[in-house]
């Protein structure tokens, strides 16, 4: 028997989208390099297409019936799972947010806490927001009228590009509040650091979150957010990393494809790398993406 020793090969990991619970190749069949803040190679990732787009849309539609109509304590309750098992993989979460971000093992760590922490809140408020966005309006008459919140629909998501807390930490800050309200998601994932994202899917897809309801696309944001925009089964746009990845112009572009098909529009910040997603997030987002609907009934009937 021989006694030559080799050194041990790592299992390089592939990358996949995610889209309707499942992680197709992209319909390209090509991927690209995604580096760390030093430039040096981390993996390559799918580079999603218009037509990977169009599919995740098909996905969310699909999907939003059955979330939509699922209970907002139940919702509540998968928001919550998607916090345990992000929980579980913790080390594998800080280890790719130091490399996307360039920052120590400890801040990055003390980011994915962040991120676990956001999606127990916005679970919390699956319950509560109809009480804040709803509620019973006084009118002159013989009867009464209550306004409900109801889920916009498909949100196509431009997330946050790479920078302090933005790989994680932001991406989960525009994904869960949408869900939580009983919208579904595609997401164009950061261009430049999307391997926390195309992990979340992971994540997703063992916590109980039906397919579809979620779906993310990594790739150049020029080739899929103006799919998103112009879409007419997409119902709101959130472009919050639309100015970091590709200029303001491109930013008014998107915007004004998405007022050609009616759709809810948050715009983004002016200088996106100064938003600290550290910061308690409020509930702008959480009603960012509901409609209201109001309902009269005579009364004494």
């Amino acid at each position: 028997m021989s006694d030559t020793t080799y050194a041990r090969l790592d299992v390089l990991k592939t990358y996949k989208l995610y889209v309707g619970g499942k992680f197709p190749r992209s319909e390209s069949g090509r991927v690209y390099e995604v580096t760390d803040a030093k430039g040096e190679w981390l993996a390559n990732a799918p580079l999603g297409t218009r037509k990977d787009a169009r599919d995740a849309v098909l996905a969310a539609r699909a999907a939003v019936k059955g979330w939509s109509g699922t209970t907002a304590y139940n919702r509540g309750q998968v928001l919550y799972r998607v916090a345990e098992m992000l929980q579980g993989r913790r080390e594998q979460f800080a280890a790719e947010v130091s490399a996307a971000e360039g920052i120590g093992p400890k801040k990055a760590a003390a980011l994915v806490d962040a991120a676990i922490d956001r999606w127990i809140w916005y679970a919390g408020w699956t319950d509560k927001v109809a009480q804040i966005a709803g509620g019973a309006n006084p009118v002159a008459g013989p009867f009464f009228n209550l306004s409900t919140p109801e889920p916009t629909g498909v949100v196509g998501i431009v997330a946050p590009q790479a920078g302090y807390g933005h790989s994680l930490l932001g991406l989960v800050s525009v994904i869960a509040p949408a869900i939580a309200t009983g919208n579904t998601v595609v997401v164009a994932a950061a261009a430049d650091a999307p391997l926390p994202a195309l992990s979340l899917g992971e994540v997703l897809a063992t916590s109980d979150v039906p397919g579809g309801v979620v779906n993310i696309i990594s790739g150049r944001t020029a080739d899929i957010a103006p799919t998103l925009a112009s879409h007419q089964d997409v119902n709101a746009l959130d472009l919050t990393g639309a100015i970091a990845a590709d200029g303001p112009g491109a930013a008014r572009a998107l915007e004004a494809a998405a007022a050609d098909t009616l759709k809810r529009v948050v715009r983004p910040e002016l200088d996106p790398f100064a938003q600290d997603w550290t910061n308690a997030p409020g509930t702008d987002r959480l009603l960012s993406f509901l409609e209201t609907k109001t309902v009269w009934h005579p009364m004494g009937i």
